[in-house]
């Protein structure tokens, strides 16, 4: 079940990338047209604009703000994407378990495994597909709020604090910046894993990296934009999964059941005694 949904997933992304890559690049304009430039990207791009002019036409307060805002807005799909997730995580040792029951590849087995792995995931109250749908949702929105930032010609020529927002970063703090926020967010969402992954590590230092050597290499309002993205993301995690607190409720729970075990063992054992007397 777990594969499918990752590949479910990753075809729902592609689709997507191959529709959104389909847009145009040309600058946005009171002149675009079209339901992506003329009705999604050129009003993110107005509002940011119209969220500068508070800030004395500071663009990148702008960016700041209407990041946040977006952020703010895609709450709900994070708190049940996160939810769902936790949800998995949770059940990943009965999973295994299951496979290592079911390991045999011939043909009945393997629906033996898929059926006992889809009623895990109904008594759990996961649906794989819903799982997705955030990440499918989120996924255009923000592609939008990057197009607005970069094909904006305005967002780009501005200035903020020491940044020419259409230049890269001439002394690296916000590639630096970003890429620390994105291992602290990283690290903390795997925290949260009750078991560690090749996957997990790869995740903490390898997104860095990446965000790292991109951020070098962009006008600095787009490295604006994922710093602000990754610090709220941060903020995020911490607000709705913890990894802190959910460790501290899995010990507890843990706790608990071993405590009955015990009190199963001890009745059995005085029932035992009871009935030799």
């Amino acid at each position: 079940m777990k594969k499918y949904r990752r590949t479910l997933l990753m075809l729902g992304i592609v689709s997507l990338v191959f529709i959104l890559s389909a847009c145009s690049n040309k600058p946005i304009t009171n002149q675009s047209t079209g339901i992506w430039d003329g009705l999604i990207v050129l009003n993110f791009s107005r509002a940011i604009i119209w969220l500068a002019h508070f800030f004395g036409n500071s663009y990148g307060m702008g960016i700041i703000l209407f990041t946040i805002i977006i952020r703010i807005i895609l709450l709900p799909l994070m708190i049940f994407q996160t939810r769902s997730m936790r949800k998995t995580q949770e059940i990943q040792p009965k999973v295994k378990a299951l496979q290592k029951k079911y390991s045999s590849k011939d043909r009945e087995t393997v629906q033996k495994l898929q059926a006992e792995q889809q009623k895990l995931y109904s008594e759990a109250g996961i649906n794989p597909l819903m799982g997705c749908l955030p990440a499918l949702v989120q996924l255009p929105i923000i592609w939008a709020l990057y197009q607005a930032i970069w094909r904006t010609a305005i967002l780009r020529s501005g200035s903020f604090l020491w940044l020419q927002l259409g230049h890269k970063d001439p002394y690296f703090i916000l590639p630096v910046l970003a890429a620390l926020a994105t291992m602290a967010s990283s690290w903390l969402t795997t925290k949260s894993a009750p078991e560690t992954s090749s996957m997990n590590t790869m995740m903490v230092f390898g997104m860095p990296v990446v965000v790292f050597f991109t951020a070098l290499n962009v006008p600095s309002s787009l490295s604006l934009y994922w710093t602000i993205s990754y610090v709220f993301q941060v903020g995020q995690t911490l607000l709705i999964q913890n990894p802190w607190k959910i460790q501290a409720e899995r010990d507890k729970k843990e706790k608990a059941e071993a405590d009955h075990e015990r009190a199963v063992r001890r009745a059995i054992r005085k029932a035992k005694q009871s009935r030799r007397k």
